[in-house]
């Protein structure tokens, strides 16, 4: 941990320039309160950086919340191990593909039996919080139970005493992404007709008390539920098929779900703030957490420690070194094959932005966490799903 100012802390011994100077930019503004925490797998982002804890009072910037709203982990541990699975993994993996939306823009044909329980449950708060996010996205209920594209991924993976866990990454889909685009757009609109200075457009802010604030207040709730939902979806949906691959019921020894791209008020140095964690989760003392590594290397899953200066935060994962245009033109596919040796994964070009090697190793970031979190597993993986 470094203090780069009185109100920029630095868990990151990997940081780049520019993200360094993105990072001091947001530190400056004057609602930042007590300081902005940098984690461990920090790097360029959107207005704010990717990978930081911002505590704001009566004030909050939506894209220091991400255009993702709500995306992060959820993993079950399964009664299985190792040598209890079949040889044939390659099955396993086309059979989640073929029952889960994989890529940008895919969703389902129609609402499932398993999701409609709970788009019942998101058309209820909808309804309560007095909007209709079919004016955002006409059909976002088909989008529940989907994963999405980038560096999001449903995974099987062993832990250290090769107990078998089920992992998968995602978020709010198209539907918390037109939210957050909008309220984003709300923001800069509001601060220009103030003719308030801001270092970057994307660190526009709305103010507790206002009309604008209350409803991107209440739509980002109901999106950070939605991405909640639609890990649950997922889930389930992986653990019949992979019950359906081992022939036999599964059984949840465990089951995490957590966020790292979200907004809500806490209390921190004596004052109530918002803690908007872009890229972090929440890690008071005894929270479980999940902290992926890139595609072919190890995930953690961890305890938090209740760090005060983190604001009781730690890092969500590996962090981009690469931004995805640079790895597409340094890496090849014959070296994601290599990196991926070993793991049933879809072999395509598509994937080569995620190649391992674009991000920080996820060891280091561990060691660069160990005063935020304590590790509970480490887990290998050994199947691995992504929509390009």
């Amino acid at each position: 941990m470094e203090a780069i100012t009185s109100r920029l802390i630095n868990w990151a011994s990997i940081l780049d320039e520019k993200t360094r100077e993105q990072a001091l930019a947001a530190s400056q503004l004057p609602f930042i309160y007590p300081h902005l925490a940098l984690m461990p797998d920090a790097h360029l982002g959107k207005g704010a950086t990717v990978g930081s804890v911002i505590p704001t009072v009566r004030a909050i910037i939506p894209a220091a919340v991400g255009v993702d709203i709500g995306c992060g982990m959820i993993a079950v541990r399964t009664q299985y191990s190792l040598k209890d699975l079949p040889k044939d993994r390659r099955r396993l993996r086309e059979d989640i593909e073929r029952v889960i939306p994989l890529s940008a823009g895919h969703s389902n044909r129609h609402v499932l039996a398993t999701a409609e329980p709970r788009v019942a449950e998101l058309r209820r708060l909808a309804a309560k919080a007095g909007f209709d996010p079919g004016l955002y996205v006409a059909k976002w209920d088909l989008q529940l139970g989907s994963l999405g594209s980038g560096n999001h991924f449903i995974e099987v993976c062993a832990d250290e005493t090769d107990a078998i866990w089920l992992f998968l990454h995602s978020g709010s889909r198209g539907i918390g992404n037109k939210i957050a685009q909008h309220h984003i757009g709300v923001a800069q609109r509001v601060t220009r007709a103030k003719r308030i200075v801001l270092p970057d457009q994307d660190l526009a802010y709305l103010e507790e008390g206002t009309h604008e604030f209350d409803r991107y207040i209440k739509e980002l709730r109901w999106a950070q539920h939605f991405a909640l939902l639609n890990r649950e979806e997922m889930m389930d949906r992986v653990i019949t098929q992979f019950g359906n691959w081992v022939g036999g019921r599964v059984q949840e020894r465990e089951r995490i779900n957590c966020h790292h791209n979200f907004t809500q008020q806490e209390t921190h140095y004596g004052k109530s703030v918002w803690v908007s964690r872009k890229g972090a989760i929440k890690a008071e003392v005894g929270d479980p957490g999940l902290i992926p590594g890139s595609m072919g290397t190890a995930s953690y899953v961890v305890e938090g420690l209740g760090n005060p200066v983190s604001l009781n935060s730690s890092p969500h994962g590996a962090g981009r070194e690469y931004s995805r245009n640079a790895a597409r033109k340094t890496f090849s596919l014959a070296e994601l094959k290599a990196a991926m040796h070993g793991i049933e994964f879809r072999a395509t070009e598509a994937f080569i932005d995620e190649i391992p090697a674009a991000y920080k190793p996820i060891d280091q970031v561990m060691r660069d966490a160990e005063d935020l979190v304590k590790v509970r597993h480490r887990l290998r993986q050994l199947i691995n799903v992504k929509g390009d």
